[in-house]
């Protein structure tokens, strides 16, 4: 046994004082679909709906460990670190001041507070993370307290392996094929440097925030010119230092990057059929076993639920988004004859299982046509190619705007 999976067992012998293990469960819906033996490790269930309270509490057990009369723990986050190191604040009886940005959802900074009670002092600064960050880090300096890191901390990345360390005591064995989610790479780098190279591994990013596969093709950390924060959890511009040492030798072939869009049908797929509530991030592992599909048949896969602090109000975004990537919602700028029965002349094209979801007509004096922004939902994909073949024929101008991002993101 390697020093680390020493440490990494030490962790999480400790952690059993202060909160269960996460179930590991086997799931048959995703066995069935994939013909594999598909493991779910719930870090959903976790005290705070996420893995980041292991690396929290490891970070501090050790710093109080040196240093007993330590009293202030300062961190910047906008969600499950937050959360994490509120719970952990608590636990340990110290001090924490929790930066987050102003445009925090309401519902995370009440679960901050919720976690840590009257051990916490939430500090709302900045409109971006950067600019909160760097006001946690001068104040932390000030103050002389201990920055806890996300991600990017050799105790951190200990705490997190203890999920391997409850996976291989659960299944009594190596995995063959791990699929783990990557934002900063705390839990990965965690994971793998626990397992080795014993199983086979896939490295999930966003789409929009690849900072790993960025990283890997140039050897080094970089930072990503622009990042889709929808998979909040996960959307980090620069992966750690730290963590990118104990990844640096991944294959590109083993990183993934998965469309936000798609992740939202993961999320719907999981909530639906399972009843499992998922985070955008905490769904990555499990959208892209599709994939992984040919690499996985026949072998013991797990998948790491990473978090499930979903906040319902984006529930229909989540929707909007499934369809559209599903391809059964459609957006178009119609033009529209500005002469009686044209609406009605269009609405007989429309088939059986066609439904209208959005309609904007601006009817202008002196014109011809007038612009519509429809929005049609149907039950199959394959719908649009009889509606649109009719569209055409009865000669009407069009344009398909559902996968324009910059009119999408004014217009729908």
């Amino acid at each position: 046994m390697t020093q680390f999976q020493d440490q990494a067992r030490a962790a999480e012998r400790a952690m059993r004082e202060v909160f269960p293990a996460t179930p590991l469960l086997r799931n048959a819906h995703l066995s069935e679909r994939f013909e594999a033996d598909i493991w779910l490790k719930r870090e959903d269930l976790s005290p705070v709906r996420s893995y980041k309270l292991r690396g929290a509490f490891n970070a501090m057990r050790k710093v109080l460990a040196a240093d007993p009369g330590r009293r202030l723990f300062v961190c910047a986050s906008a969600g499950n670190h937050a959360q994490g190191v509120a719970f952990m604040c608590r636990h340990f009886g110290v001090k924490g001041v929790i930066f987050m940005p102003v445009t925090t959802p309401q519902q995370k900074i009440q679960k901050t507070g919720m976690f840590g009670g009257d051990a916490v002092e939430i500090k709302l600064t900045g409109d971006y993370f950067d600019d909160t960050l760097a006001s946690a880090q001068a104040f932390c300096a000030k103050e002389g307290g201990h920055f806890l890191s996300p991600f990017d901390d050799a105790d951190v990345i200990e705490g997190q392996a203890s999920v391997a360390v409850e996976m291989m005591d659960e299944m009594g064995q190596v995995p063959d094929h791990i699929l783990l989610p990557v934002g900063g790479g705390g839990l990965s780098a965690g994971v793998r440097s626990f397992f080795g190279t014993d199983p086979a591994y896939t490295f999930v990013e966003p789409l929009g925030g690849a900072s790993l596969q960025a990283a890997l093709s140039v050897g080094r950390p970089v930072m990503l010119d622009k990042v889709n924060t929808f998979v909040d959890g996960a959307a980090v511009a620069c992966i750690g230092t730290q963590t990118f040492a104990r990844l640096k030798d991944v294959s590109l072939h083993d990183v993934v990057t998965a469309p936000e869009d798609r992740i939202c049908t993961t999320i719907l797929e999981m909530l639906n059929v399972e009843g499992i509530v998922l985070e955008p991030a905490g769904a990555l592992a499990v959208d892209a076993l599709v994939d992984v599909a040919d690499r996985i048949r026949g072998k013991t896969v797990v998948c790491i639920t990473s978090g499930g602090n979903f906040d319902f109000e984006r529930l229909p975004e989540v929707k909007e988004r499934a369809q559209r990537y599903s391809g059964v919602k459609k957006y178009f700028i119609l033009r529209m004859p500005q002469r009686p029965g044209a609406l009605k002349e269009f609405l007989n094209i429309l088939g059986p299982d066609d439904d209208i979801a959005r309609f904007e007509y601006l009817k202008k004096s002196a014109r011809n046509f007038g612009s519509v922004l429809i929005g049609i939902e149907t039950t199959r994909p394959e719908n649009f190619t009889s509606l649109l073949f009719k569209l055409n024929k009865a000669g009407f101008t069009y344009r398909d705007i559902t996968n324009d991002e910059t009119l999408a993101e004014f217009l729908i």
